[in-house]
């Protein structure tokens, strides 16, 4: 069982046009709301994370401190939590699975605010990854209820080389025959074990593993890595799940909308959030020069590159150096 709640949504009309019955958010909170509702943080999941994931970036003494902010954390649809293709039931269950939008997702978070708390106005939207596009989407479509946003290795949209590489790790599942068009009843164990060993070499730099950084994690050698770290990552987890998060991934676009309707410098203009833009240094999915194309559209925007060789994870808990880099901007962001 996870340590969270669920917001039941009832049946929701998705960007697609699609309507998900019974459609659910989950999400845990940290921290007691104050009288004027003005302390709420947002902090969205990343890709397959969950609220326990996000963690390592919540206590006493750092700038999301439970003492002194409401700190929200909501589950992405897809990663098995909130709705996605392991947990809902027919007609929509497995590869049925609708694609939901990081829009759709804001949509749901936003009702969770309002109904659940009487949210209406957030201090600080953080994230990383998957959760960075959440951030610039919160932004971008409510820029009078966000405060500060602070987007964490991710993008306001996916790039075409970043498509690819997702376009390469669906190929990986996608390519057991255990798989059955996602209609299998027992996990495509050899896509999995591939799919892992094919995110190893985009999640982490070339300079992690000239380096051996892997050796601090406790394996001592790049197979034992490969299968004692990444292969058995991506066994613990739906291969439906995934392949529904990496549509998400792939169509996130805080233009693609019918304020925006696609001009994408303007959605970016239309931040008014105090924002500090974190890539990583060496992050082969988002890139710092794709960040710095943002920040130059976004009205009260700095660029603030993580100074790290652990390539993606750079915004993660893999590295105390990296998560201090990240908690002194939060800091700053929300006041000392």
């Amino acid at each position: 069982m996870q340590d969270c709640e669920i917001f039941e949504a009832g049946d929701v009309a998705l960007q697609s046009g699609i309507t998900l019955p019974d459609a659910k958010l989950a999400y845990k909170t940290h921290g007691q709301l104050n009288a004027d509702k003005t302390n709420a943080v947002l902090y969205p999941t990343r890709f397959y994370g969950t609220h326990d994931d996000n963690a390592f970036l919540i206590g006493p003494g750092m700038a999301l401190d439970p003492e002194r902010y409401f700190i929200v954390v909501p589950d992405l649809t897809g990663n098995g939590l909130s709705s996605s293709p392991s947990n809902t039931p027919q007609p929509f269950d497995k590869a049925r699975f609708p694609g939901i939008a990081i829009y759709d997702n804001v949509m749901l978070q936003r009702r969770l605010l309002r109904e659940e708390f009487g949210v209406e106005h957030l201090a600080l939207v953080v994230g990383w990854s998957m959760g960075a596009q959440q951030a610039y989407h919160w932004a971008a479509l409510f820029p009078e209820e966000v405060e500060c946003i602070a987007p964490i290795a991710g993008s306001a949209r996916t790039s075409p080389h970043n498509h690819v590489f997702l376009e390469g790790v669906k190929a990986a599942v996608t390519a057991d025959c255990a798989w059955q068009q996602g209609d299998y009843d027992k996990q495509p164990v050899t896509g999995l074990r591939a799919m892992g060993r094919c995110w190893a070499g985009w999640a982490l730099s070339q300079t992690f593993y000239r380096k051996h950084l892997y050796r601090k994690m406790g394996y001592s050698s790049v197979e034992e890595f490969l299968v004692g770290f990444w292969e058995d990552l991506f066994l613990k987890r739906d291969a439906n799940n995934m392949l529904a998060q990496i549509w998400t991934w792939q169509h996130s676009d805080i233009s693609d909308n019918e304020i925006y309707d696609g001009n994408f410098e303007q959605a970016l203009a239309a931040i008014t959030a105090r924002a500090i833009v974190m890539p990583g240094e060496t992050d082969l999915y988002f890139p710092p020069a794709d960040s710095a194309y943002e920040v130059e559209h976004m009205p009260n925007a700095e660029l603030r590159t993580i100074p790290s060789i652990w390539g993606h994870y750079a915004g993660g808990a893999a590295n105390p150096d990296d998560v201090a880099f990240v908690d002194a901007a939060l800091k700053e962001l929300l006041g000392g």
